[in-house]
């Protein structure tokens, strides 16, 4: 058997421990060419958290912001996995407060233990349980509950996907990815909202739309859709603390790129990249902004952040100085209880170009890569 190309792999001296196989789709957002791949960059992925930049764009086009007084932190908090410190937190009840009627009650995501351990230590000193409002995802509860607020439809259901939020959201992520009802299916994701399931090239050209906007939003024949997109952009970049929170990798990959790149991670090992038109990306052949989703075929979300790093580094986007800023997340060492160092972890995968490669209808009606043979 031939060695692997399309892996992450973690050893322990020496001896390989893990194979963790690593799917990737670059695209060029004003054609929808494919520029780069690895694995299989049609394979229908479950964008989870990934697709949060869309739903917030949702409620945004309801009107909903500039009815209750919300500003560019609570869009970001919208697009957030938070990890429940107390600045996201006091930001969500904020925003709950303003939406007349909506209670905490209303909520229908739940609680769960904080993404960060510090956060964990001290709810449970205090003998604390969680509450939905400290759900990673309750800044976009938070906004559905605006959206259906804002369009004059009731709160109770606003989760399920017959409700008129969730029809808008479903509208927005078929508009932006490209997709129809063959190509996008739709699950039920961790925090009890529908989330989309889009080939790998769709979901990068969603997270391209993103970037594009960002790029013109300040012509004069920017459509309001275009502002929108835009905005979202912004505010992620603006407030990355608010999208993740303390030692999260996308906090660090925004604050690294300064406004560059959005970057979003869905649960179970998938990740969007919208990156800004540049040098960079004329360089690689695209004709404006770039997508790029990933997905990790075992779901493991430190191998994740290693190989969106490990992309960024072959693709060469920003600076070596930016990239430096996530050397903690892209050849993490294994390390022992102890602290020692008894292993590593490698990338045995390499960004191929496909040329002449393109996508065909397969079968079932679903868009199929094929490249050069």
């Amino acid at each position: 058997m031939g060695k692997r190309k399309d892996c992450i792999i973690t050893d322990r001296n020496g001896i390989i421990e893990n194979r963790h196989e690593v799917h990737v789709a670059v695209i060029d957002s004003d054609t929808g060419r494919l520029l780069y791949s690895v694995g299989d960059p049609s394979r229908i992925t479950l964008t989870r958290s990934a697709a949060k930049p869309a739903q917030a764009l949702a409620v945004l086009e309801t009107g909903a912001l500039e009815q209750f007084g919300f500003d560019e932190a609570d869009l970001a908090l919208m697009c957030a996995s938070h990890n429940s410190e107390e600045r996201h937190l006091s930001r969500a009840r904020s925003m709950l407060a303003r939406v007349p009627g909506a209670r905490e009650a209303h909520l229908r995501c739940g609680g769960h233990p904080a993404l960060l351990e510090s956060v964990n230590r001290t709810w449970i000193k205090n003998d604390f349980v969680p509450t939905a409002v400290c759900n990673n995802c309750s800044g976009k509860h938070v906004g559905m509950l605006a959206g259906a607020k804002a369009i004059g439809a009731g709160f109770e259901d606003y989760h399920l996907p017959t409700h008129p939020i969730q029809i808008r959201v479903k509208s927005v992520v078929r508009e932006l990815s490209g997709s129809n009802s063959t190509t996008c299916k739709w699950g039920i994701d961790g925090c009890n909202l529908p989330a989309p399931a889009l080939p790998l090239h769709l979901m990068a050209k969603l997270y391209g739309a993103f970037a594009t906007a960002a790029g013109i939003e300040n012509s004069k024949e920017t459509k309001p859709r275009e502002k929108a997109l835009a905005r979202i952009f912004n505010s992620m970049t603006q407030y990355p603390e608010l999208v993740g929170g303390e030692g999260r990798f996308c906090t660090t990959l925004m604050e690294a790129y300064e406004g560059r790149l959005i970057g979003k991670v869905g649960a179970e090992g998938c990740y969007g990249v919208g990156i800004r038109a540049s040098e960079d990306t004329r360089r690689l052949g695209a004709s404006g902004a770039i997508g790029v989703a990933v997905k990790i075929e075992d779901g493991n979300l430190g191998i994740l952040y290693s190989a969106v790093a490990e992309i960024l580094e072959q693709l060469a986007i920003g600076t070596p100085e930016m990239r430096r800023k996530l050397d903690k997340f892209h050849k993490p060492a294994v390390l022992n209880t102890a602290g020692v160092i008894t292993g590593h972890t490698s990338h045995l995968f390499t960004l191929d170009s496909p040329e002449q490669g393109c996508f065909e209808q397969g079968i079932d009606g679903s868009a199929v890569f094929v490249g050069n043979t």
